[in-house]
């Protein structure tokens, strides 16, 4: 469902407050103590507060026709992730005299037969510009409005409110980082110190007859016998958030010198990156974590900014990649239909290929090249890897050497990766795939020579496919080049224990990139306003082409055949 945006102006001044004396504040996005205005607005003045968490058994039960353990939506390393979180702030609350209730059911008839059952004046929660959010929000807000409940809404989630940054900029969003930046300045909270504590809530008042439970464990949520081979090594909750957000911000000439997109993406012992993105992460469109506010985060880096000799700058600095993610959210909220090709005004239309085999060989870590089967073996098994990595994959996916859909990836990376985020997840793979904001088609990430560029040894490798842990150096990164002796000694038979590649690199990135060509050209020609049967036409072309050539090396082949036997 896709309704009109409708964000509250900030600065936010406090509402009237109530007569009453309870308040319910709904978690679902801000899953933290700390920098909730939400939380400290609904626990003013009230005799009893009332968190609320509602685990919707549609999205969370298990689901065996998934490519994956988990639901329709989300794999077990994001639900477990959820959990974890939510289990920290519940023990955050108790500290603190209350408790989280857990509800399971429909969201928005829940929190309705919460507000006509208990005697609350004030719903409290954070601000969701996700189109699944808005629509759930505003049946919600339109029953408060009708029984006389106060509602408190904040724009909490970002440093700035996408809102006003499209107000500045003639009611359109910025689509470049640096007008971005311009229209964006300072933020106004930044000045003041945020509230990171709170001395004690209000206990929770009573709850009748309501059936409440303590967060569950997965086996509760009905995934028996679940087991990974390898566990992904992010816990997740507030404290292990602020936990790591200390441990990065110590090391002060490190946050000072920080530029991305240096890193190694093949760093997977300490991975060369805060990896805070799981704990920040407020905007998929189902998983709402945000354990650690990106106000604090931000708060926390110009502090030590102030007290070294130089630093880094945008949008390569570690307040850059916060702004980054803000820019982001801006365009997301302005944009009807970005989530998807059709209908995107800010998206070229490109006819993709639907392969479905040559997207589950990538999906699954079979496309025949270690450091792109690698990469996804990490993000199964861990639900994270570093960006440069994500970066690999998605380029070998569309516009690099397989021609797939992003949509298609998107989805990958939404269902697996526990810091998926509705924003930046869709808005990374319109980049990569240079469907919006980047456009230089040409410039490939190479399956074999990047990874190699890192991690000569292939140590990255040898950890994520073990079947290949034996292979030599020289051969690690492609080894169908091994001969037979070489593969037979590694114990790895290429075609046998570990696939051949799925397409050629050097063929295959060279007809991508005359795919965009013409495609952008289209495009060009028509000024954006490509349609369905135009695409139709163009995919076309581009199999006969395919067809022809497959013709041409079937023919080919068939000659050289001959001419070996004769």
């Amino acid at each position: 469902m896709r309704i009109s945006h409708c964000l509250p102006k900030t600065p936010f001044s406090s509402p009237i407050m109530s007569s009453g004396s309870a308040s319910l504040m709904w978690f679902r996005k801000g899953l933290r103590i700390h920098d909730n205005p939400a939380l400290e607005y609904a626990s003013k003045g009230a005799k009893f507060v009332y968190p609320v968490f509602v685990i919707d058994p549609h999205y969370m039960e298990p689901d065996p026709t998934a490519f994956s353990p988990g639901s329709s939506r989300a794999g077990m390393n994001r639900i477990r992730f959820l959990l974890e979180s939510l289990v920290d702030l519940d023990l955050s609350l108790k500290k603190l005299g209350s408790r989280l209730l857990v509800f399971k059911g429909e969201p928005s008839e829940i929190l309705i037969r919460c507000l006509q059952e208990w005697d609350v004046n004030k719903l409290c929660f954070e601000y969701d510009t996700d189109p699944y959010y808005q629509a759930l929000d505003m049946k919600v807000k339109d029953y408060a409005s009708t029984a006389g409940i106060e509602v408190f809404s904040p724009v909490s989630h970002t440093l700035f409110n996408p809102a006003d940054i499209i107000q500045k900029n003639g009611g359109k969003p910025p689509l470049t980082y640096q007008s971005f930046l311009k229209l964006a300045g300072q933020p106004l909270w930044a000045s003041s110190p945020l509230p990171v504590s709170l001395s004690s809530l209000p206990p929770v008042g009573d709850v009748g007859y309501f059936e409440i439970s303590e967060v569950p464990t997965v086996e509760e949520l009905g995934y028996k016998g679940y087991g990974q081979e390898e566990l992904s090594p992010f816990r997740g909750g507030e404290s292990e958030a602020l936990k790591k957000l200390r441990e990065s911000i110590s090391d002060k000439e490190w946050v000072a010198n920080f530029e991305k997109p240096k890193g190694d993406p093949s760093a997977y012992l300490k991975p060369a990156t805060t990896v805070l993105s799981p704990y920040l992460k407020f905007y998929s469109s189902l998983w709402q974590f945000g354990c650690l506010s990106s106000r604090y985060f931000y708060q926390c880096l110009t502090d030590v900014y102030q007290n070294v000799k130089k630093h880094t700058s945008p949008p390569v600095s570690l307040v850059g990649q916060l702004l980054w993610r803000d820019f982001f959210y801006t365009v997301a909220f302005g944009t009807p239909n970005f989530d998807r090709m059709k209908g995107n005004r800010i998206c070229k239309q490109i006819p993709w290929s639907n392969d479905d085999e040559l997207l589950a060989a990538w999906r699954e870590a079979r496309t025949g090249y270690p450091w792109i089967d690698a990469i996804m073996v990490q993000l199964r098994k861990w639900g994270w890897m570093h960006h440069l990595a994500r970066h690999c994959v998605a380029c070998f996916l569309t516009r690099g050497d397989m021609f797939v859909h992003w949509e298609k990836g998107r989805d990958v990376f939404e269902r697996l990766l526990i810091d998926s985020d509705w924003a930046i997840n869709n808005g990374n793979w319109l980049w990569l795939s240079c469907s919006s904001f980047f456009y230089q088609y040409n410039r490939i990430y190479s399956p074999v020579s990047f990874g190699k560029k890192y991690d000569p040894n292939g140590n990255y490798i040898r950890h994520f496919l073990p079947v290949l842990k034996d292979m030599p150096k020289e051969y690690i990164y492609e080894p169908w080049t091994a001969p037979l002796t070489i593969q037979t000694r590694a114990k790895c038979i290429i075609g046998r224990d570990y696939p051949a590649p799925v397409v050629s690199h050097d063929s295959a990135s060279k007809e991508c990139k005359r795919k965009l060509g013409e495609a952008y050209a289209l495009n060009q020609k028509l000024n954006g306003q490509v349609s369905e049967d135009d695409l139709k036409n163009l995919r076309r072309k581009f199999e006969g082409e395919e067809n022809q050539e497959s013709g041409r090396r079937q023919k080919q082949k068939r000659l050289t055949d001959w001419l070996k036997d004769h």
